[in-house]
């Protein structure tokens, strides 16, 4: 749901006459962190049911990953929005660490979903998640959420994911709309400037 969050998100930024120039004075910390963490994710995603070694170790590596994505967000706090989305991140990670690197997923929310989700989810490793049963712990942090119709996309997610969302939404709307609001009130400085030459 993050990047759905996201995409809204620069939709709201255009409707609001926003812009993507902020993209260009945009300076993050180890911002070259963030895409390796989604391709290595990935990787994993896609070969822990072939290679037995990181179908054993997926768990720890997930925790790894959350905890270098926290740091890079903590680096960068002080970017709108940052705060909230570590928060996010931080409740998803607390509920994947307590369970093993996995994140415990409803049956009931999950039934909205095709049937064969559910039988990949019984039977073997699917991405970093796992059926939420009476043995999970803090399952209310787990993807208990169920989004369809009207949602255009069927999913389940978490709270962890909506505060996620929020921080990006504060953050895609300052990057589009604060350099705007900037670029404004120079012309209007500018203009006085000239008026009282």
């Amino acid at each position: 749901m993050v990047f759905d969050g996201i995409i809204a998100s620069f939709i709201v930024g255009f409707l609001r006459k926003g812009n993507l120039r902020g993209l260009a004075k945009l300076h993050l910390k180890w911002g070259w962190i963030f895409p390796l963490l989604l391709l290595f994710q990935m990787i994993v995603f896609t070969l822990q049911n072939k290679v037995s070694f990181l179908g054993t170790t997926s768990g720890y590596i997930y925790i790894g990953v959350y905890i270098i994505g926290m740091l890079f967000l903590f680096l960068n706090r002080d970017n709108p929005g940052f705060i909230i989305i570590l928060i996010g991140v931080f409740l998803n990670f607390i509920v994947m660490a307590v369970n093993g690197g996995r994140m415990p997923v409803s049956l009931e929310a999950a039934s909205i979903l095709e049937p064969g989700y559910l039988d990949i989810l019984k039977h073997e490793l699917y991405a970093k998640h796992a059926l939420l049963t009476e043995a999970t712990k803090l399952g209310f942090l787990g993807d208990i959420i169920p989004l369809s119709d009207p949602y255009p996309r069927t999913q389940i997610i978490s709270i962890g994911d909506v505060i996620m969302n929020i921080g990006a939404f504060v953050f895609i709307q300052h990057l589009m709309l604060h350099h705007r609001n900037v670029d404004k009130l120079d012309a209007h400085l500018q203009l006085e400037g000239g008026e009282t030459k």
